[in-house]
């Protein structure tokens, strides 16, 4: 697939920072992408293939949009089930989002730390971190609006009260979360300059023997839209560094820190140097060698910052999930 023209500058395709920064509006106006068909997508069925490509949209709605005509094929309306070819020419109109209200939840909360500026969860697999296309119940957000009777930062809209950064669904783990709007000015101050502490633990596949440094750009992959990849034209700086904690037969138990805060950044990475994380769907092996594993084996543990109130460094640790101390324990069984 290549992207022909975006033609809007804010569209629900664009690329995303885990970092969220105040600038980001998140109410988004209607986009239109234009997307060719590559030779090696030819025979996919039309539905198939944006649900591929356009990250962030389940395929039942985008079988909606092709219901609806906002799909287009060469020009002309099309089928959901309609057969692909190569050189075929593909116009997605996705529509001004209403405007959602976003209520709180009674949902139970992993909370390491909280005071009047901030709160730190433990955030469990899964769950989502804020309503977007697909999600929007159930998420942290819903969660938080219920726990802090809505005493959350505004600067990140309706949408993600509260929000300074993200981790993905499936990542486990130590999230910040703003109650106001000069402790979010402040974190995301910190984030901006990478100088909060970020540790992770992971599992990848293969024997790693010695710690090392990733230094590439990370940026939207040219072909497959909800990826992310490694050295491609317009990607963004990104640092990751990894120290080796436990070598298994076909894996390795590794920490690894980010300097910098990019989209799938150490999934991307791991995969970049022939180290998959375990378990990841998108950027790992096809079939998972643990059944029942949903979602990559990644755990933020560690998150340190400057409390904007103190100005103190401060430091939290989530201790490791369940389903990943059990998996240590076959590999160590092995």
């Amino acid at each position: 697939m290549k992207a022909i023209s975006d033609e809007t500058t804010d569209s629900p395709l664009s690329d995303w920072d885990e970092s969220v920064c105040p600038a980001q509006d998140p109410d988004r106006t209607e986009s239109v992408l234009t997307l060719e068909v590559l030779s090696e997508h030819a025979g996919m069925r039309l539905d198939k293939f944006l649900s591929e490509q356009a990250r962030g949209f389940t395929r039942s709605y985008l079988q909606k949009l092709i219901k609806d005509h906002m799909v287009l094929l060469n020009g002309k309306s099309c089928k959901a089930s309609e057969k692909l070819s190569s050189g075929d020419v593909i116009r997605l109109s996705i529509p001004e989002a209403a405007e959602l209200e976003v209520l709180p939840e009674d949902i139970p909360l992993d909370i390491l730390y909280e005071d009047q500026d901030v709160v730190i969860i433990n955030k469990p697999k899964g769950m989502v971190v804020h309503p977007g296309a697909g999600h929007y119940t159930g998420t942290v957000v819903n969660a938080l609006l219920y726990h802090c009777k809505g005493e959350l930062s505004g600067i990140n809209g309706v949408l993600r009260p509260g929000i300074v950064h993200r981790i993905d669904q499936n990542t486990t783990g130590s999230l910040v979360i703003c109650k106001n709007d000069t402790a979010h000015k402040s974190l995301a101050e910190q984030l901006k300059n990478h100088t909060i502490t970020r540790r992770y633990r992971a599992i990848v596949h293969g024997r790693l023997t010695e710690d090392g440094v990733i230094h590439t750009t990370i940026g939207r992959h040219p072909v497959k839209r909800r990826e992310m990849a490694v050295n491609v034209p317009n990607g963004k700086n990104a640092v990751t560094h990894y120290h080796v904690l436990e070598t298994f037969d076909q894996f390795t138990y590794v920490e690894c820190v980010l300097e910098t805060g990019r989209t799938h950044q150490i999934r991307v990475h791991m995969k970049s140097i022939g180290h998959p994380i375990l378990g990841d769907d998108v950027y790992g092996p096809s079939r998972c060698p643990f059944s029942g594993l949903q979602g990559q084996t990644l755990h933020a543990m560690t998150l340190g910052f400057i409390h904007p109130a103190t100005e103190q460094y401060v430091e939290f640790e989530a201790p490791l999930p369940d389903y990943f101390k059990e998996l240590l324990r076959k590999l160590r069984r092995k």
